[in-house]
């Protein structure tokens, strides 16, 4: 007895030394993990701070060379550019093609700086030498409702500069995004945006907050041109099928809140000049066309307003983006009678 006393005791000893180690590696990985992540966010931290010192001019400038550079030797995601563009533009010439590339990649680095600028050159005192509004009566009048508000807009333009005016105007708004792998500039982007009243959540388990929120009467912001997979909403967007979440006519839908499609573009090739619009309103309380009347109306009314959006500054699009995917083939074939039966014609060639 007391030599199985004895092989247990042992037994036990070695197991406690295996969990210590395994302890220890764990530990070890969690050290050389946040070691990784913070020398990342000091190096980005590092380039920002670059950035924040350069005039508008120099930055510019040098956005144009690192874009050339981009779209031309490094070809960066330069396939995916180029079979979007293509999709929508089947047309476009080679010299089109390629003077698009390097304008959306101009647009994109320059975005950057200009987010970076923001914090330190857009300010309540200013801001109308930096942003000019669109239909301003028509937004301020929801925004100022009792009622929530859906603002939707995609990857276009300068769209974290719209979130960040809205904030700074005194609108505090919420908005759904996945959260980034690295904690430090997770944390640090999420400082960023609260400093102005933009506030995220993770997309993961969010939906009770969200019908919270405005259930409340909060405004909720979105970015509408994300893929949803097969099984989303299949709409033409740019006269290209795209699938979308389904989630965004939903929030609408269900809480009664009006739909404000936006956009906040850059203006007259300058950086840091912005203009901010709206270019439609879906009400649910207030719908003729019945546009809110389900899912796939409302989806196909946003990416129509997003399209029309875009049609304004096509440069300003993330053509690297993939947006577009290949659809089943039970919605390709209803997306084509859709079509045939409403006198419209595919471009995804």
């Amino acid at each position: 007895m007391a030599k199985g006393f004895a092989t247990v005791q042992l037994a036990n000893n070695r197991f406690e030394k295996v969990r210590s180690r395994l302890v220890n590696i764990a530990s070890w990985t969690e050290i050389q993990s946040r070691s990784s992540e913070f020398a990342a966010y000091a190096f980005v931290r590092a380039l920002i701070a670059v950035v924040q010192a350069m005039p508008a001019d120099m930055g510019d400038a040098f956005c144009r060379i690192i874009a050339v550079l981009a779209a031309g030797p490094l070809k960066i995601r330069s396939k995916t550019t180029t079979e979007n563009i293509c999709r929508c533009f089947p047309d476009a010439s080679p010299q089109a093609l390629r003077h698009l590339q390097v304008a959306m990649w101009h647009h994109l680095l320059l975005m950057s700086f200009e987010i970076a600028w923001a914090q330190r050159r857009l300010h309540l005192s200013n801001w109308s030498e930096h942003v000019q509004f669109q239909d301003n009566q028509l937004i301020l009048k929801h925004l100022l409702s009792d009622r929530p508000t859906v603002l939707v807009t995609g990857h276009f333009g300068n769209f974290e500069i719209g979130g960040y005016v809205i904030g700074l105007m005194g609108f505090p708004t919420t908005s759904i995004a996945r959260r980034l792998d690295n904690r430090y500039l997770n944390d640090w982007v999420g400082q960023f945006r609260a400093a102005r009243g933009q506030f995220m959540v993770d997309k993961i388990g969010c939906a009770p907050q969200i019908e919270e929120h405005l259930r409340c009467g909060g405004t909720l912001s979105l970015l509408a041109d994300q893929h949803a997979g097969d099984k989303g909403c299949w709409v033409d967007f740019l006269g290209v099928p795209a699938s979308c979440h389904k989630a965004l006519a939903l929030f609408t839908m269900s809480s009664g809140a009006p739909m404000i499609a936006g956009y906040t573009r850059r203006i007259e090739g300058t950086p840091m000049r912005f203009e901010s619009g709206c270019i439609g309103v879906a009400d649910p309380l207030d719908d003729p066309d019945r546009v809110c009347e389900s899912v796939s109306s409302l989806t196909l009314w946003y990416n129509e307003q997003l399209a029309k959006a875009i049609s304004l500054s096509v440069e300003q699009y993330w053509w690297l983006h993939r947006r577009w995917r290949t659809p089943p083939a039970q919605v390709a074939k209803r997306l084509e009678k859709e079509r045939a039966k409403s006198g419209t014609t595919s471009q995804a060639a």
